[in-house]
């Protein structure tokens, strides 16, 4: 389990330095900043929290995941079907695309992870 939550502590600094790459002098509004944030501190806040497999501890990290998952979705599809007419910021469009995908990808098996994987020890 030490190895999944460090992956999502890892995975949720990625997030977070992405969109601040993508960002930097781009003109965005705040709050299309801000959201990546809000996913990678309630990860990294639930990662930490998951020291045992307890009912609120799971939940919560489970949830994390799931906002993940819903954050990502609307990130990538928008981005996919707009073929390629959007604010990429410093980032091509095609890499960005590809780069939510992946992300998007590793979300839902975060996701299923936290829902079904079976813990022993932290």
């Amino acid at each position: 389990m030490k190895t999944f939550r460090t992956i999502s502590i890892v995975l949720a600094v990625l997030l977070m330095a992405g969109e601040v790459f993508r960002s930097w002098g781009d003109g965005r509004h705040i709050m299309f900043i801000l959201d990546d944030f809000f996913a990678g501190i309630f990860m990294i806040f639930a990662a930490l929290r998951f020291t045992s497999d307890t009912p609120v501890r799971r939940a919560t990290f489970a949830a994390a995941w799931g906002v993940a998952v819903g954050m990502l979705y609307g990130s990538f599809f928008t981005k996919l079907l707009s073929g390629g007419s959007y604010n990429s910021g410093n980032f091509d469009p095609g890499l960005l695309t590809t780069l939510l995908g992946i992300c998007f990808a590793a979300s839902l098996v975060g996701l299923y992870l936290a829902i079904t994987m079976r813990y022993d020890k932290a």
